[in-house]
């Protein structure tokens, strides 16, 4: 059946042994990472490295590669893989890790891997401790650490490390990619779908699967569907509400808003971000001026909200701000004519 997921969800597609890059020369986008890589491989030697970048853009995925380029298809049984959201602690740094860096070598090189996954999460303890498990065990241990936030790995840590740090992926490899899904998984798509899944996925490769998989569920990949399972307004809708708010509509853009949030099940912080994003719309024809003052009052309702004020007050408000700055910018367009 065509709308059906297969044994393997389409989330997983990117991660399993048959359709995740085996080896570095698979990879795209991070051609200066790879190159370097590469020359590691060549000299049969590395230093302990630290990838560092958004999610969903690689790390891992070129930490798995890089041994598979090292060890060949049995690369597992030198890389000890920890994820350190859940195993951070100094009782693992101290167990798992050394136990692991004191066992057998592989015949061909002369270390092994540890790859901490999410390194930045670490304690303080762990951290100290394992800076001293990499200077005391370097001859027979490499370390990968993977971080989406470097600043949080300590400064001795960083220090030891050759820092790696990945882009977001381009919009072409990363349609590309969910096209190639699609074909493979016999899911029908529009075009526009999954380039509105790489606009709200940011750059993220695993995020855009998710979305992808999600909006197969519902049958065709639509915006509409995309947008739904996501939990966000169509950008139009959006739009409509700001206009009508600026044209001094305000009872029917609170209408709209309503109709917005039961719809979509958008919290106030929802509606706030996507009106941020609106007002810089190209298809969005306002005033400078008026966009400045439009997104410094969205900020200050961000605000409120986080601090948690009430959300009808709160946007009843913003709504009733935006039709004072379009009577403002109506007023001040009719004076200069």
């Amino acid at each position: 059946m065509v709308n059906m997921m297969s044994s393997q969800t389409l989330a997983e597609l990117l991660w399993v042994e048959k359709y995740r890059p085996k080896t570095l020369s698979e990879m795209v986008n991070q051609e200066d990472v790879v190159k370097r890589l590469q020359q590691f491989i060549k000299e049969r030697n590395m230093p302990h490295l630290l990838f560092a970048g958004p999610p969903g853009t690689g790390k891992t995925t070129a930490a798995h590669a890089l041994a598979h380029d090292l060890y060949g298809p049995d690369y597992r049984m030198y890389m000890l893989e920890l994820n350190a959201s859940d195993e951070r602690g100094i009782d693992v740094i101290r167990g798992k890790v050394k136990e692991f860096s004191r066992s057998k070598l592989p015949s061909n090189i002369s270390f092994k891997i540890v790859l901490l996954d999410e390194a930045d999460n670490m304690t303080a303890d762990a951290q100290q401790a394992l800076r001293r498990l990499m200077e005391m065990y370097v001859d027979v241990t490499r370390f990968i650490l993977i971080a989406n936030y470097p600043s949080k790995i300590i400064e001795p840590i960083q220090s030891r490390c050759a820092v790696f740090r990945f882009t977001s992926l381009k919009k072409e490899d990363i349609v590309g990619r969910l096209r190639w899904i699609c074909s493979n998984e016999g899911v029908k798509c529009d075009e526009e779908a999954l380039e509105v899944i790489y606009d709200i996925s940011e750059g993220d490769m695993r995020k855009a699967i998710n979305i992808l998989q999600a909006s197969a569920s519902l049958g065709v990949v639509t915006v509409s569907n995309v947008y739904k399972v996501v939990g966000l307004a169509h950008p139009r809708e959006v739009k409509e509400l700001l206009q009508l708010a600026l044209d001094g509509k305000f009872m029917e853009a609170r209408d709209r808003l309503r109709e917005l949030m039961i719809t979509y099940g958008l919290s106030g912080n929802d509606i706030v971000k996507q009106i941020h994003r609106e007002i810089f719309s190209s298809e969005l024809k306002l005033p400078e001026a008026l966009r400045v003052e439009i997104a410094d009052y969205l900020g200050e309702i961000q605000f409120r909200l986080i601090e948690g004020a009430d959300e009808e007050i709160q946007l009843g408000t913003l709504l009733a701000k935006l039709v004072v700055l379009g009577k403002a910018a109506r007023s001040m367009k009719q004076s200069v004519k």
